[in-house]
């Protein structure tokens, strides 16, 4: 007969500490907060860990998805922090952690003929429980910039492209995921959109000839947009161009604490 001792339990002597253990991509429904609707029913996927001590052999790895259960029903991003504080005592841990990304759907209205779609963004929330809470909240954001230098020299039209924006901050307080979707929108070419008609591909296209951006002023533009949100006590601003007439993209970043 086998022996029934859990293997888990047991004492490790190999004195190592590990960080973070846990299970990954873990693909679950959750609930998030919508600001047109209320709330909003998406599909995430999730990275759930605690720290492990050096004299522990191993974690619960069910108890993981246990916790999560209990969560099903709930606004998952607006209990964060005793989703955590559960795993911390059900995995007897210091320190729990949690990283979820999912899609976001908003409204979209075409510019000219009004037609509606939904707009996917990807988001995602990164949080942590030790000796304190901390979250970070991140959003994707497709736009189209313009290369001002394009528009100098050519005698006819400039090059464009899709760039994708990416959001990270930490905030005082709430902020809708819309927010920072709008803030990042307002600093590009032109927004894009799920569905155009032929007088709103017009409209869009002559928007971003009249409003050129290079990678740098996008990154620029966002940060003086969070700069004056007062909310906001960190952030990092990453725009990459995706080149059209060029076989490579264009980065720039920006990291800044704010007081």
């Amino acid at each position: 007969m086998k022996s029934k001792v859990d293997i888990q339990n047991l004492e490790d002597e190999r004195n190592v500490m590990i960080n973070k253990v846990g299970v990954k991509d873990v693909r679950y429904p959750i609930i998030v907060d919508d600001r047109e609707n209320g709330t909003q029913n998406t599909i995430a996927d999730l990275d759930i860990f605690v720290e492990l001590p050096h004299n522990h052999r191993g974690t619960h790895m069910s108890r993981f998805l246990e916790v999560l259960n209990h969560f099903h029903k709930e606004n998952f991003i607006g209990n964060l922090k005793e989703f955590l504080r559960e795993v911390k005592l059900e995995l007897n841990a210091d320190a729990s952690y949690v990283n979820i990304s999912f899609p976001y759907f908003i409204k979209k209205i075409a510019p000219v003929s009004k037609t509606s779609s939904q707009m996917s963004y990807n988001c995602f929330f990164s949080a942590s429980l030790n000796k304190a809470y901390n979250m970070i909240i991140g959003v994707e954001v497709p736009v189209t910039t313009l290369c001002p230098c394009s528009k100098e020299i050519s005698d006819h039209g400039a090059h464009s492209q899709r760039s994708q924006v990416m959001v990270m901050l930490k905030y005082n307080g709430f902020i809708w995921l819309e927010e920072i979707i709008e803030l990042i929108e307002a600093s590009a070419s032109s927004e894009v959109y799920s569905l155009l008609k032929r007088e709103d591909e017009k409209y869009v296209t002559e928007k971003a000839y009249n409003n050129p951006r290079f990678v740098e002023d996008i990154v620029r533009e966002v940060t003086l947009k969070l700069r004056d949100d007062e909310r906001i006590t960190w952030f990092k601003v990453e725009s990459e161009n995706y080149e059209s007439i060029h076989n490579h993209s264009a980065y720039a970043c920006v990291i800044q604490e704010q007081e």
